[in-house]
């Protein structure tokens, strides 16, 4: 199973409430790509490259994950709650992973939510398919 990107069923339709600039970036967020992690089973493991950093997440259950990848805040996986993405403000798009947004996530040792530079990419580590290639390989011998 491959990672589809923009999971929503529903394009965003510009609201009258809210800034021409929020509309811009709900709008812009869905032509950029994300994921919904609700639509994502548990265990399934995401590489998300920021401009700073490569975090590997894995899905436990419905708000907790194992996230690694930061020299500080996780540099071995530790158990943390994704809030969602941002796009740099106090406005948070739940439970979603998007390329040119920020992740933020709440960290058991730190009172405030943890923000990622911007996210470049989105992906599902090919892990398996490397081991089924060598598995294949090896039997055809």
């Amino acid at each position: 199973m491959g990672l589809h990107l923009s999971t929503s069923p529903h394009l965003f339709r510009s609201h009258p409430n809210l800034s021409d600039e929020v509309n811009r970036n709900f709008v812009q967020s869905e032509i950029e790509g994300g994921v919904f992690l609700n639509d994502l089973p548990p265990a399934t493991v995401l590489e998300i490259e920021t401009q700073n950093h490569c975090y590997q997440v894995v899905l436990l259950d419905e708000n907790n994950v194992l996230i690694s990848g930061h020299p500080k805040y996780c540099p071995e996986p530790i158990r943390v709650a994704i809030s969602g993405s941002t796009w740099g403000g106090s406005m948070l798009k739940r439970r979603f992973v998007g390329r040119g947004m920020h992740l933020e996530f709440r960290h058991p040792e730190y009172q405030t939510p943890i923000v990622t530079s911007r996210v470049q990419e989105i992906r599902e580590p090919r892990v398996k398919q490397v081991q089924n290639q060598f598995l294949g390989s090896d039997r055809s011998r």
